[in-house]
């Protein structure tokens, strides 16, 4: 069987780049091979492999992954408040800190931006997202929120993916200015998301485990902010105070290892996303942003 590659574009260069996630040849097994899909559905996607790799990562002896993790990835440990010998574990290193000023945050009350570092989606409509992912699938907004008034204001509306690769930073922040809520964890199962997993079925993102809160903006009215779990993905720390007024590019939490996603849902007709970003989506590219920078501006 034959696969595409997972093809991006560096926003910074206009470049188009190739992706080569780890375990690549297994996930391929898992999500398109008959015989993956039993090892995925009794172990792959259940709760205690996820914990059990997690709890391996926070071991002291994981120290000796960071150095040859770093240099395979090309990670710019300049950017890192600690410095490689300074770290406890694995996880430690994963969920690292940046220097202040390390991301600059695209500044005006008016403008949007990542809440993270990752490879974006944006489909300003959820019809549109057949052009990146496989017909037939059954997304819900009032599934995937688990709440059936909140997902009527939302309905029309857009929908942005932020996909975190494990070589990526893996705190996410707030895009906007505004009144921060609870964080609302939806339990689930614990998918890849992988494009080769999400391709396959993106209802993954209705099955996961996830975090879901409201930030309550004057300029983009109200924003769903959701981390979603995936395998191998330790967990979702939480950073922020409920109930307080946030800035844009305050912290709002970490993912502990693994790759995973930052999903945002806007109400219809809040925002203007930037041009480059909706067109490399219409064609099913994902565009690589980091966090603080412009994605889009109020309408």
């Amino acid at each position: 069987m034959n696969f595409d590659k997972i093809n991006y574009i560096e926003r910074k260069t206009g470049e188009i780049k190739t992706e080569n996630p780890p375990g690549e040849g297994f996930l391929k097994f898992l999500y398109y091979n008959p015989l993956g899909k039993l090892p995925l559905n009794l172990i792959v996607r259940k709760k205690f492999l996820t914990e059990y790799y997690g709890k391996k990562m926070s071991c002291k002896s994981s120290i000796e992954k960071i150095k040859p993790f770093v240099n395979e990835n090309f990670i710019n440990m300049e950017e890192s408040k600690k410095k490689i010998e300074e770290f406890t574990s694995f996880n430690d290193f994963f969920v690292r800190e940046l220097k202040d000023g390390a991301r600059e945050i695209a500044q005006g009350d008016e403008i949007l931006v990542s809440p993270a570092d990752g490879k974006i989606l944006v489909f300003e409509n959820l019809k549109d997202t057949t052009k990146f992912f496989l017909k037939g699938d059954e997304f819900t907004l009032e599934e995937f929120l688990m709440d059936k008034e909140e997902a009527k204001k939302f309905q029309g509306g857009t929908i942005v993916i932020i996909r975190l690769a494990p070589v990526d930073y893996h705190r996410f922040h707030f895009p906007a200015d505004g009144e921060i809520g609870e964080s609302k964890l939806i339990d689930g199962y614990y998918y890849s998301v992988s494009p080769y997993a999400i391709k396959k079925n993106f209802r993954i993102y209705c099955e996961n485990k996830r975090e879901v809160s409201i930030l309550k903006t004057k300029k983009f009215g109200e924003i769903v902010l959701s981390e979603i779990g995936a395998t191998m993905v330790g967990g979702i720390k939480q950073t922020y105070t409920p109930k307080t007024f946030v800035k844009k590019g305050d912290e709002k939490g970490y993912f502990f290892f693994g790759g995973s996603s930052c999903v945002l849902l806007f109400e219809k007709d809040k925002v203007n996303f930037d041009k480059d970003i909706l067109e490399n989506s219409q064609k099913g590219i994902e565009t690589k942003v980091y966090m603080g920078e412009k994605i889009g501006e109020a309408k």
